[in-house]
């Protein structure tokens, strides 16, 4: 396994190879953004770039010399606090989108979902992973022609669509799993019944989901799975003694008939996921911040995106033990509507902008379109009710003249 992750860092060692060295004189500059730009645009780039670096050279004093020198400068600056309000937003909302839980445990996912063989799901996650892939090619494809505003919301709402019906899907899962016959249970094999099952109050409501709760293990019917089958102890023994009379042993997820659809479903996520949310954030980070700060400000938002994967990775597991798969994925849902609500407030829209452009929008305080234009009504508003009380309390003082 670790040799096969290390093939695609030898492709890109080659790759880089061929990188151009940043710059450092004009002569230099020119021929890299002559690979990059077209004829047209060359010189209004070189311009853009010169005034840039002016400008980052006239104020690089003030950034001071120690980080946090730096960190404090960045976060007194109205124009970086706006970006990073952006920029850790779209960062954040990415990983609490739950994609590298399905990233990471798409083979357990799929288990989950009721597909028992190891095999069969890391097969299926394999597919999920090369959707991911696919969808990063199409983020080439058009972030420059519908606007990277545009492409996370529409990403999102995907995204929470997906999520809602696999939250349906496996709450359904489990709902509908195979009951638990308690004759095969007692009497499969000496001591095999499982303990929690065997000292239950009411062994008749349990079902398939019932018994993998007990961390027990279940042996399907060997006729048909979907039947009630066995809950045994969780051991090797047992699994085996399982498999030997041709049945399947489940210890992840139940049989369930839904279980495709799971798969489908998780699938549309990946494609809602990854031309949007899976690759504009970190276009944003390179776009939202003035270019004396770029380099803090992209920082912070990959320390908050590395952190966010932290956390949403490492409680995963924890989370469908104490909520169920059902419940997980719902809460993974809820946290993409705030997502979406606050990439909607603090995102700007920073396609064909020029990065002085981009800072002059944030320093005039970015609000969404659609309540832009009451905000401007309000202002008028409030300017002509100022002017006429002005003009009555003008009224009022003036002398009248006698009759």
């Amino acid at each position: 396994m670790l040799g096969v992750a290390g093939l695609p860092a030898v492709v890109q060692f080659v790759l880089m190879l061929s990188l151009p060295e940043s710059p450092s004189k004009v002569d230099e500059a020119k021929s890299i953004l002559e690979r990059i730009y077209p004829a047209e645009e060359l010189e209004d780039e070189m311009n853009a770039l010169k005034i840039s670096v002016e400008a980052e050279k006239a104020d690089e004093h003030a950034l001071g010399d120690s980080m946090a020198q730096k960190l404090k400068g960045a976060f007194k600056n109205v124009v970086v606090r706006r970006g990073l309000y952006a920029g850790v937003t779209v960062q954040v909302a990415q990983q609490f989108s739950g994609i590298n839980t399905v990233m990471y445990y798409s083979p357990t996912i799929v288990q989950f979902a009721g597909f028992a063989s190891n095999k069969t799901a890391m097969a299926l996650s394999l597919i999920t992973s090369g959707l991911n892939a696919v969808g990063s090619i199409v983020s080439m494809t058009f972030v420059d022609r519908y606007g990277r505003r545009r492409m996370m919301i529409i990403s999102m709402i995907g995204i929470i669509a997906c999520l809602v019906v696999l939250t349906i899907i496996f709450s359904q899962v489990a709902t509908h799993s195979p009951n638990i016959d308690h004759f095969e249970s007692m009497h499969f094999a000496l001591n095999a019944s499982c303990s929690s099952y065997v000292r239950a109050n009411d062994p008749t409501s349990w079902n398939c989901m019932s018994c993998l709760r007990a961390e027990c293990g279940f042996c399907a019917n060997g006729v048909n799975k979907y039947t009630p089958g066995a809950c045994l102890a969780l051991s090797k023994d047992i699994k085996d003694s399982c498999r030997e009379k041709h049945r399947t042993w489940y210890k992840d997820g139940c049989p369930s008939r839904f279980g495709f659809l799971a798969v489908v479903f998780l699938g549309l996520y990946i494609i809602s996921y990854s031309p949007g949310m899976g690759t504009v954030p970190w276009i944003v980070n390179s776009e939202i911040y003035p270019l004396r700060y770029r380099g803090i400000g992209g920082g912070i938002a990959a320390v908050a995106n590395w952190v966010s994967n932290l956390i949403v990775s490492q409680t995963f597991l924890t989370l469908t033990k104490a909520l169920g798969s059902a419940g997980t994925f719902l809460l993974f849902a809820v946290f993409c509507g705030i997502g979406l609500i606050f990439i909607f407030w603090f995102v700007p829209e920073t396609k064909g902008l020029q990065f002085e452009e981009v800072e002059k929008l944030l320093q005039a305080g970015f609000r969404p379109e659609a309540f832009r234009k009451s905000s401007e009504e309000t202002k008028v508003d409030k300017g002509k009710g100022k002017a006429k009380a002005e003009a009555e309390t003008d009224t009022e003082t003036k002398p009248q003249p006698s009759s």
